[in-house]
């Protein structure tokens, strides 16, 4: 397995685009000045600097496939009196330039040569280094049978809905379950599981068997309570401490 050491050095990446994804979060694809290889899964650290000279400094997933390096995309979510998502949602623009250093973390990576059952579970925004590795996946034409588990409180929160759709639409070996805990239940037009409620033992255990085995990994992002009790339970399952990869914000 190759190892991609993080760049310790910080580097001017120059903002190529803005996009908003929901009401919360913004997706900004960077380009780097120089190749920085990653593996689908890392973070990149985003540095801003005062006039005063005070600093503050982030994390943010990459969202992007690492057949797009050099540039990235990384998902910002608006945090209330945060000052690094407020500064990104109120006053970045393309052409911006941004302190980075990266790619950072090993343990929450998956490689794209990988063709054993994966299941995948987000929550929220905990979705982001879940699509860098769906979208390398993608790209590498991957046949490996995968679910993902997504929670979102509405629809209106489920980022990068369009996409995920296709991909359960179009790839036999992918099935997309939306789990919305905060919505009434409706009739979709659309192939997608919708389940009103949250991820419970029942609907892993569904997933267990639709993947017809245990996932030979798991991968579960979120907040700090969503993750240890996904993690609990696909423990209770039979699952290995080694094969269970976790990565959680919040405290």
């Amino acid at each position: 397995m190759v190892v991609f050491e993080p760049t310790k050095d910080w580097q001017i990446a120059t903002v190529k685009s803005v996009q908003t994804e929901s009401k919360r979060v913004k997706l900004f694809r960077l380009e780097l000045p120089k190749e920085a290889r990653f593996r689908a899964g890392q973070y990149f650290d985003v540095r801003l600097t005062a006039p005063d000279g005070y600093q503050a400094q982030r994390s943010y997933s990459i969202t992007s496939s690492p057949t797009e390096a050099p540039e990235i995309e990384l998902a910002i979510e608006l945090i209330n009196e945060g000052e690094v998502s407020s500064y990104f949602h109120e006053f970045v623009e393309p052409g911006d330039q941004i302190e980075i250093r990266g790619p950072v973390g090993g343990h929450f990576t998956l490689s794209p040569n990988f063709t054993k059952p994966l299941l995948l579970v987000a929550g929220g925004s905990g979705v982001a280094p879940i699509m860098s590795m769906l979208r390398q996946r993608q790209s590498v034409d991957s046949s490996a049978p995968t679910i993902l588990m997504f929670s979102t409180r509405t629809e209106d929160d489920v980022l990068f809905r369009n996409e995920l759709t296709k991909l359960a639409t179009q790839d036999s070996n992918f099935e997309l379950t939306l789990a919305l805990t905060r919505s009434v239940k409706v009739v979709s037009s659309d192939e997608i599981d919708h389940q009103y409620r949250r991820i419970d033992r029942s609907m892993i255990d569904s997933a267990i068997t639709k993947l017809g085995s245990l996932p030979a990994r798991a991968y579960v992002c979120g907040g700090s309570d969503f993750v240890e009790a996904i993690g609990n339970h696909l423990l209770d399952i039979g699952m290995a401490h080694d094969d269970v990869r976790t990565e959680r914000f919040g405290p």
